[in-house]
């Protein structure tokens, strides 16, 4: 993972759009597949977690 400093925070280059583990709009998305996903982005070094709706 790649990073950049924002006023002396290390960021991940990558973000994670979170709006659809919402189940909003996008369908059902089970509390533990949402989970899973947020797990592997954290252990992949992600830390830029987006959670606006749009």
């Amino acid at each position: 993972m790649k990073y950049r400093f924002f006023k002396g925070i290390k960021i991940s280059e990558v973000g994670l759009g979170t709006w659809q583990l919402g189940n909003a709009d996008w369908g059902v998305v089970k509390g533990n597949e949402a989970f899973s996903i947020l797990k592997a982005f954290a252990d992949s070094g992600g830390n830029f977690i987006d959670t606006s709706d749009v």
